[in-house]
């Protein structure tokens, strides 16, 4: 009898995880979502570097904005970057936004993003400032949502979740999986047991006087996770973190190659590992993969192994169909479901990888990432 139990106590863990980003994301998605009649001016900053999939539609989403007074700066560190006709070319067609564009190639520390970002913040002029990533793409009510929650005086930093909607080929497919099955799931869970103090990177929006509290993006320089440490510095400085319901969108390359996918996951791996250690480490507990192999492995691949790693997909299948479906609402899932394992074998491989190693790939360049979450240059 014991015997028989053993696999099903081996995904009991991941069972009751994937129960709980369940209810917690229902209860996320379930509340109203803030009145947006805040409307505060805003500079959107956005540190630009090479060519996205499609960057001309992306940078034209924000210039399509229904929103009373906002100003958007480029920032570029050459003279020669193949983003910058694109840049000129949407300042031509959208004359009536306020559009700057800067190109400076002054490094003030290893994370060269927010050295652009710096660059950025020089040129803006409004007390409310946006982040977005070059690969975001928004509707036309984006900064009506995120702007909202700042009515309080109280919120410092209002981030929102992305998804990636549109995939081109298995490549995609499996990146953009886990965003629904991983990632979303664990920010609600995350949220509901703890508060939200961190942000997302895609989009973030803050208060000026917040930015300013903490040292600026100047304090944000030579650590890798700029948008982990910008929401977790304001929480410190006593600023309450708002997590929006809107969704912005991630818009990835077809013609990206697996290795770049790899080493891509390997640097969010890493980067999660130094700036949550216990947080990370414990996530392996709630992985499913490694329940299923482990139920299987210690039945000896018997008919109750199998039975419990079914049950294990079953329920995981269902969450993350209901995640996909009804919650995140990309429609990936039940198209791409039978890429499920595939992916979560991948998270599992990266995540034993990420515990081992300090060395991260970021846009071609190697990084030495040290205790805390600081990086140092090791060239191309």
């Amino acid at each position: 009898m014991l015997r028989e139990a053993l696999p099903f106590l081996a995904v009991t863990p991941a069972l009751a995880y994937a129960a709980i980003t369940l209810y917690c994301g229902r209860s996320f998605f379930a509340a109203p979502a803030p009145l947006a009649d805040h409307a505060p001016p805003v500079s959107i900053l956005k540190p630009v570097r090479g060519v996205d999939g499609d960057s001309f539609e992306n940078f034209a989403s924000f210039c399509r904005q229904d929103y009373p007074c906002y100003q958007i700066v480029f920032a570029v560190a050459s003279h020669e970057d193949p983003v910058l006709p694109i840049i000129r070319e949407l300042m031509r067609r959208y004359p009536e936004t306020d559009i700057e564009l800067v190109v400076d190639p002054a490094i003030h520390g290893a994370n060269y993003k927010v050295c652009n970002l710096m660059h950025a913040y020089a040129r803006a002029k409004h007390p409310l400032l946006v982040v977005c990533d070059s690969d975001i793409r928004v509707g036309e009510q984006y900064l009506r949502q995120v702007c909202a929650p700042f009515a309080d005086p109280e919120v410092g930093l209002v981030t929102s979740l992305y998804r990636s909607s549109e995939v081109q080929g298995t490549g995609c497919a499996v990146e953009a999986l886990g965003f629904c099955c991983e990632m979303i799931p664990n920010v609600m869970a995350a949220l509901k047991l703890e508060g939200l103090s961190f942000a997302l990177g895609a989009s973030m929006a803050v208060r000026r006087e917040a930015l300013e509290g903490i040292g600026g993006f100047e304090a944000l320089v030579d650590y890798l996770a700029d948008d982990y440490q910008l929401g977790n510095m304001i929480h410190r400085a006593g600023y309450r973190l708002e997590l929006s319901p809107y969704f912005v969108e991630s818009m990835m390359r077809g013609d990206e190659k697996l290795s770049e996918l790899l080493s891509r996951q390997l640097r969010w791996g890493r980067t999660m590992r130094v700036s949550r250690p216990g947080g990370y480490l414990a996530s392996g507990i709630t992985l499913p993969f490694p329940g299923a192999l482990l139920a299987l492995l210690i039945s000896g691949f018997s008919a109750a192994g199998w039975g419990a790693a079914a049950l294990l997909y079953l329920v995981r299948s269902t969450v993350c169909t209901t995640y996909s479906q009804l919650l995140v609402k990309d429609r990936l899932l039940p198209r791409w479901l039978w890429l499920l394992p595939l992916r979560d074998a991948l998270s599992f491989g990266v995540w034993g990888l990420s515990l081992i190693g300090n060395r991260v790939r970021w846009r071609g360049d190697l990084f030495l990432l040290e205790k805390g979450g600081k990086i140092v240059e090791m060239g191309r």
